[in-house]
């Protein structure tokens, strides 16, 4: 949620995001200011009448003589005092509304552009191998090895589901524990921290959260809209979370932190439930876009000062584990058009798929400012003792399925067996997974 002052004084900055995040509102920002302009006025004229009749109150006290004509103008007053206070209601309720349902600005260096094929390509890191025979694709090779069940998955739970078996299942964990061992490491942030610019070498904090939300604070989230894309469950109040990053940026729910604290950072593994409505005929086959998928996601709460320094490190440290895969990917920098609503700046990694020879969205990073914690109510004091809201910030560390089609893609071999990257080898217990026959 952005502050009152903020939008009057940056209406212009407000009024772009949402054209460019395509927000379709039924007011203008205008309209917005006016309302609150509105609301002040009356919340004044509030505060005089209940002036008013604090004095009357005190004075039917002290001066008996006057006492009936005082309750008099006591009982007019309480009812002109009921009715604006009524309208007063009415009005916040309303104010508020509007409020919560504009964008988040965003960073003034982020590119302009209306979609995904706006985005601009900062970096890449290795060259996708060439391979001496027709690779196959990660269904083909699920098969093969017998490690992806999405047929039996089909008639058990029906389209955009499969099962993990054997040796995938192994390469899962694999995964899991390779971000968890790294990112609990002191040693390790410290050296990302310092490569990037970030001044604090404190570990993430491991953390499985619920897989439910109040659908109250997933709207503080501004994560509940589109609803279509949520698992719902309306009679409960409760929604199916869509990525860990739901239920850890909600941690601190109207909670005052200290400054001595910050950063406080987690990672976080949970199961994710998206409908991906809208996305039929979208990688229909396949583990690449289901509706269940296991993800792993860090989570920061900073300074206003060390909020943008928070995300650079994220995205070290994603790269980080990529290049521990030894996977090709490049890091992308999202444009205005294709970012979410709370959003002040998106980066994200593609990774390269050998049988679609493009690359594809396998992480995120996004950088909320205070947006989110002025919904949730998030501070911290600090070291002058003023409360201040904390900055967030939410990445990927893997989406463990897209990671999976990415190692069994780009390490296959002609003989259709998949080789398994050396840093997850000592988790894995085997260097190879080989076709059944």
């Amino acid at each position: 949620m952005l502050d009152i002052t903020f939008i009057k004084e940056n209406q212009k900055d407000v009024e772009k995001a949402i054209k460019y995040k395509k927000v379709k509102l039924d007011f203008t920002v205008e309209q917005l200011l006016e309302i609150f302009d509105k609301r002040k006025e009356i919340q004044l004229q509030v505060e005089k009448l209940r002036a008013e009749r604090n004095k009357i109150t005190d004075e039917i006290k002290t001066n008996p003589d006057n006492r009936e004509q005082l309750i008099i103008n006591a009982t007019k007053l309480k009812t002109q005092l009921t009715n604006l206070e009524s309208k007063l209601k009415e009005v916040i309720k309303k104010s508020d509304l509007q409020l919560s349902k504009l964008p988040n600005v965003v960073d003034p260096e982020m590119p302009m552009g209306k979609d995904d094929t706006d985005n601009i390509v900062i970096r890449t890191w290795e060259k996708p191998a060439k391979f001496d025979f027709e690779p196959k694709n990660h269904v083909e090779l699920g098969n093969i090895l017998d490690i992806v069940d999405i047929d039996r998955a089909s008639k058990v739970s029906g389209a955009r589901f499969a099962y993990l078996k054997n040796e995938a299942v192994l390469l899962q964990f694999a995964l899991i524990n390779l971000v968890f061992s790294t990112l609990t490491n002191k040693q390790i942030i410290g050296e990302i921290a310092k490569k990037v610019g970030n001044g604090s070498d404190k570990a993430f904090s491991p953390n499985i959260p619920p897989f439910f939300i109040k659908a109250d604070v997933m709207k503080k989230m501004d994560r509940f809209d589109p609803v279509e894309d949520r698992f719902y469950f309306e009679q409960d109040g409760l929604v199916l979370i869509g990525s860990a990053e739901h239920t850890m940026g909600s941690y601190y729910l109207n909670e005052i932190l200290q400054e001595k604290d910050l950063p406080m950072r987690f990672i976080g593994y949970s199961t994710a439930f998206r409908r991906e409505a809208g996305s039929y005929g979208k990688d229909t086959r396949g583990i690449i876009r289901v509706h269940q998928f296991d993800k792993l996601e860090m989570e920061s709460f900073s300074t206003v000062e060390t909020g943008a320094s928070e995300q650079d490190l994220l995205v070290g440290i994603q790269e980080y584990l990529m290049q521990q895969l030894k996977l090709p990917y490049q890091v992308v920098d999202v444009c205005i058009g294709d970012t979410g609503r709370p959003d002040y700046r998106q980066i994200d990694i593609e990774t390269w798929i050998p049988s679609q020879k493009k690359y594809r969205e396998t992480h995120s990073s996004d950088y909320m400012t205070d947006f989110q914690s002025r919904r949730l109510n998030t501070k911290y004091k600090n070291k002058g003792g003023n409360s201040k809201f904390v900055y967030m910030n939410d990445a990927t560390a893997f989406a463990i399925g897209r990671t999976i089609v990415a190692i069994l893609e780009n390490y296959q071999q002609a003989d259709g067996s998949v080789v398994i990257p050396k840093a997850l080898r000592k988790y894995t217990g085997f260097s190879k997974i080989a076709p059944k026959t």
